[in-house]
């Protein structure tokens, strides 16, 4: 393979702080360095390594990649197609590109289509990230797991029989892509008896971070930055148990 290396990079989930430092070198260094954007407006991502990027100036191009943020729309291939087109572009000529994907690349990331396009001409490397996941446990302050624990990570858009069957055989379940499904799967949770073990997390990390048990969300819809994770036996299964 020949021309330039393209880096999709973890940014974490919001916090400029939680980037990585493999991350950090790679961003001080590109020539160029895109990201994903709403089709109008501003990108979080961008606005993530905002802080990182200052000292640069101008000494590196930014390439914007516009498409249709909606979840139902997913995946956007003529989005896909003419970012493939931009950044194949500066691959042969041999310039190094960065793309930045908010939390992990490969943990429902964007990136992941890119490099799906890619990887069959260029040579693509992919910097894990901290993904929100793991930052919304932190946020609780509990564990996501302990000993032989069982986690599953579920959309919300699942249909019922499913969501129940991964409740009722994991010890932790994190529902993500929460949105418009939150009143659903309140309901849900309260009928299987688990509501109470049952916290909400929105905007983990960033300025307006919000922890609540779910019980106490008001309304039927959450932001898009937003979580739910279900602790079956209240913690992290056995991690204060007493030593026999």
């Amino acid at each position: 393979m020949t021309g330039g290396t393209l880096y999709g990079i973890g940014v974490g989930p919001g916090d400029p702080q939680l980037i990585t430092l493999k991350a950090l070198g790679l961003l001080q260094q590109a020539p160029v360095i895109a990201y994903p954007a709403p089709e109008h407006g501003e990108s979080l991502t961008r606005r993530i390594v905002a802080p990182h990027l200052d000292a640069r100036g101008d000494a590196f191009e930014e390439i914007a990649l516009r498409m249709p943020i909606e979840i139902a729309r997913f995946p956007a291939q003529e989005a896909y197609d003419q970012a493939e087109a931009l950044l194949g572009k500066r691959l042969r000529e041999g310039k190094d590109v960065v793309v930045l994907c908010e939390g992990d690349p490969f943990l429902y990331g964007s990136f992941m289509y890119l490099f799906a396009r890619m990887v069959r001409e260029f040579r693509v490397e992919v910097v894990a990230g901290v993904s929100s996941i793991n930052a919304c446990a932190a946020a609780l302050g509990k564990p996501l797991c302990a000993r032989d624990d069982r986690v599953s990570v579920l959309p919300a858009g699942l249909p019922e029989a499913r969501l129940l069957e991964s409740l009722h055989t994991s010890e932790t379940c994190v529902l993500i892509k929460v949105g418009r499904h939150l009143g659903k799967l309140r309901e849900m949770l309260r009928g299987a008896g688990l509501v109470e073990n049952a916290s909400y997390v929105e905007y983990a990390t960033m300025n307006k971070q919000r922890v609540l048990p779910l019980g106490k969300f008001e309304g039927d819809a959450a932001p898009y930055f937003s979580m739910i994770l279900v602790h079956r036996d209240g913690d992290a299964r056995g991690l204060w148990e007493k030593k026999a």
